[in-house]
């Protein structure tokens, strides 16, 4: 998704601002829970893990909560929240553990749903069942 251009005269550094979760996998693999730049909110891939205690349910829908509630924790921080979103991409390594999070996606989208993925691919821990990553516009001040 391109993103608008920046305003004349303004530092790149000035137009991005970094939001950290805690997560022990942010300082390890150099990476932030989202980005703002110009108007955009990018959130990266979220487990459903528990940051506190890095204890990672069995359940893939216990899984997508979790992982739902961090991401809206990183819209709130930027400004935005889910009715924000406009893509969303999950990856699940298996496809059939996708339908039972459909009712908590409708939940978190409501009448507000983003254009989104499924993709079936393995995750960096076996017992993490689904991860979500989206992007946002931040809503207009005016």
């Amino acid at each position: 998704m391109p993103m608008p251009p920046r305003k004349p005269g303004a530092p790149a550094e000035a137009a991005i601002r970094r939001i950290a979760s805690g997560a022990v996998w942010e300082p390890k693999a150099a990476y932030c829970r989202a980005v703002v730049a110009d108007g955009w909110v990018f959130v990266s891939g979220t487990a459903g893990q528990d940051h506190a205690t890095m204890a990672i349910p069995d359940d893939v829908v216990a899984q997508c909560r979790l992982a739902l509630a961090h991401i809206a924790a990183a819209l709130r921080q930027a400004g935005a929240t889910l009715r924000d979103v406009v893509r969303v991409r999950y990856i699940l390594p298996d496809r059939e553990d996708f339908a039972p999070c459909w009712p908590l996606l409708r939940e978190a989208f409501g009448d507000s749903p983003p254009a989104a993925t499924m993709i079936e691919a393995g995750l960096i821990d076996p017992a993490m069942k689904i991860e979500i990553e989206v992007t946002a516009r931040l809503p207009d001040p005016g």
